[in-house]
This record gives structure tokens, C-alpha cells and sequence, in this order.
């Protein structure tokens, strides 16, 4: 096996690691829960269940199916198959049982906040209220679930960045189905 270690993953932990504190940490653990099982699966669910009630059905479904990024990520860390960062190397706050690339919370965070911040901005009908915060709690999580991961020494650099870029594609898709399906249901109208 190839040794994945590269020096940008090495000095990107030693950066943001060099800046650990009690609260951080706190932080940084608080951004990675919502993307543990079962942790995850609820809050699509309920977010889901929240579209469905407002009879947003088609919004609802596609919720569901930013879902489908664990199932991407699992696949590809099996194929990839690299291992996680060692506690002799980093500090590894975090002990995870998957392979490390890539990582599993980027790409679902940058799925399921992704369109969900999509959503607030195309629904124009539901009240600002809710899409601002939506969506800047959105951008928010998408943003600092990098930093958390390697922080945690759960991930390197190039785990994070494989993760957000596989991310983006995965919500392509997703927003073109999307956006696709919306335009026939305007043409039955």
C-alpha cells in the first residue's frame, strides 16, 4: 500500500490544530454531531417531514435524496480505501471507524445544506423569516465542517477537499433533477 501522507496534509493539521482550546473544541465537536448516524437520517427526515407539511412534496423527496450522500461516500472510501490520520502524527480527538477519503461529513453537509440553501433561495415563497436563517445556518455548516474534521484528526486536508468536491457533483445532480422535474410538472399544469 501506498503511503497517501503528503506534506500539505501534515502542515494543514499542524495549522489548525496548533489552536486548540476548550471552547473550540466544544465548537468543533458541535459541528461535526448533526453528521454522525443516526444523527444525520433524523434531520433529513424531519427536515423532510417539514417540507411535506407545507406541502412542498417534491422539495420533500428531494430532501430524501440528499441522503443518498453516505451511500456515495461509503463506496468511494472503499474504493480509495486510505487510511485515517494517526495519533502519532496528529492529535486525533476523534476516533472514527471508516476509511478517511473522503470524508463523509463534507460531502453531506455539502449535499443536504447545499440544496437546502438552494431551496431557500429558489422557494421564494416561504417566508424570508425562515430562508435567511436557513440558509446562513446553511452556509455556516458547510464551511466549518472542514475546519471541524481537522481539528478532530479525523481527516487530512485532501480527505476534506475530495469530500467537498464530491459533494458539489453529487448536488449538481440532485439540483438538476430537481430543477428538471419542476419544469414537467409546469408543462402538465
Amino acid at each position: 500500500m501506498v503511503d497517501p501522507l503528503s506534506k500539505i496534509d501534515l502542515a494543514f493539521s499542524d495549522e489548525v490544530q496548533e489552536h486548540r482550546n476548550p471552547v473550540l473544541g466544544a465548537i468543533m465537536h458541535a459541528v461535526s454531531w448533526p453528521g454522525y448516524t443516526p444523527n444525520s437520517e433524523i434531520m433529513v427526515g424531519f427536515t423532510a417531514l417539514l417540507f411535506l407539511l407545507f406541502r412542498y412534496k417534491r422539495e420533500a423527496l428531494f430532501i430524501c435524496l440528499t441522503g443518498a450522500a453516505g451511500l456515495v461516500s461509503t463506496i468511494v472510501k472503499m474504493l480509495v480505501n486510505r487510511p485515517r490520520p494517526l495519533p502519532t502524527l496528529v492529535d486525533v480527538m476523534e476516533k472514527t471507524e471508516q476509511k478517511s477519503f473522503p470524508s463523509g461529513h463534507v460531502l453531506f453537509y455539502t449535499v443536504f445544506f447545499g440544496f437546502l440553501a438552494l431551496l431557500m433561495f429558489w422557494r421564494k415563497k416561504i417566508p424570508k423569516w425562515v430562508r435567511m436563517p436557513a440558509s446562513v445556518c446553511s452556509f455556516v455548516m458547510i464551511f466549518t465542517i472542514p475546519l471541524s474534521r481537522i481539528y478532530l484528526g479525523a481527516h487530512w486536508f485532501t480527505d476534506v477537499t475530495g469530500g467537498f468536491l464530491l459533494g458539489l457533483i453529487c448536488l449538481y445532480v440532485i439540483g438538476y433533477f430537481y430543477f428538471k422535474s419542476g419544469q414537467q410538472s409546469q408543462r402538465h399544469r
